[in-house]
């Protein structure tokens, strides 16, 4: 009977962990779990096939080395709006938005399901997505991340690799990953020791990972780096690229993880 008592508390616990880092109902999530995610992966349970443009290896991993945070257990937060947060091409959009939205709407369910995890109703997911800024991560940053099985959503902790395409609201939030299509949100604090999960990339250091907060009011333009011409360009909110134009570095001091520009 003991042997028997045993294997039935860690099979409730085994249940309990699974529930706890993958609750359909959004709940909190207590497993103390973070899945690190490199660039080009779908991840886990993605929502759509990839919808990603682009070489997202120029990004990473040089650029997190530039965040300067402090070697504690805190992850150090950016605003939405500060220059050099994101990246790209100049002139072109790294996620193929209208793709993700024929996917998305050709099934119902998902796409009930995708509106009601970023608090949108069902017919508004294609003005939704084209509100919305393609850019890319210069940095690795904390996201709740949300996958799509059983036709439910799974809710997780994630670190997405610099490089990342997403998809941002106009506070510079990241609202949408283009590699798999599934809706972001802004991390939940964990509790206890956190257990990394997934292989870390080149580069990958707890320390430098960042969150994003959202900008105090809404961005006009995001002001990003491109690094094939090591260039920097404006990018005007809700638009995939074709508006792009050149503009000078931000200054020191300006806030930016990237103002003094890449690093081998």
């Amino acid at each position: 009977m003991p042997r028997v008592s045993a294997l039935a508390t860690v099979l409730v616990a085994a249940v309990v962990v699974t529930v706890a880092l993958a609750r359909p109902d959004g709940g909190p999530v207590t497993g103390g779990e973070v899945f690190l995610e490199s660039a080009d992966s779908p991840g886990p349970d993605p929502y759509t096939e990839s919808a990603a443009r682009g070489d997202p290896g120029a990004m990473s991993p040089g650029v997190a080395a530039l965040v300067a945070a402090p070697h504690s257990d805190a992850t150090p937060a950016r605003e939405g709006s500060d220059p050099g947060l994101y990246g790209g091409a100049r002139k072109v959009s790294s996620c193929d938005v209208e793709k993700q939205i024929t996917t998305l709407t050709a099934e119902q369910n998902k796409n009930k399901v995708f509106a009601t995890v970023l608090g949108i109703g069902r017919t508004g997911v294609p003005a939704y997505l084209r509100s919305l800024t393609p850019v890319r991560l210069r940095v690795d940053t904390r996201v709740t991340d949300h996958g799509y099985r059983s036709g439910a959503s799974t809710r997780y902790q994630a670190v997405l690799q610099a490089g990342t395409a997403v998809l941002v609201d106009d506070r510079g939030v990241p609202r949408v990953r283009c590699a798999c299509g599934n809706p972001l949100l802004p991390p939940v604090a964990l509790e206890g020791a956190v257990e990394r999960r997934g292989n870390p990339w080149p580069g990958f250091r707890p320390a430098n990972v960042v969150t994003v907060r959202p900008a105090a009011r809404p961005v006009d333009a995001f002001v990003m780096f491109d690094p094939e011409s090591e260039g920097w360009f404006r990018r005007e909110a809700g638009d995939t690229g074709d508006g792009d134009e050149e503009t000078a570095p931000p200054s020191a001091g300006s806030g930016t993880p990237a103002a003094e520009g890449p690093t081998e």
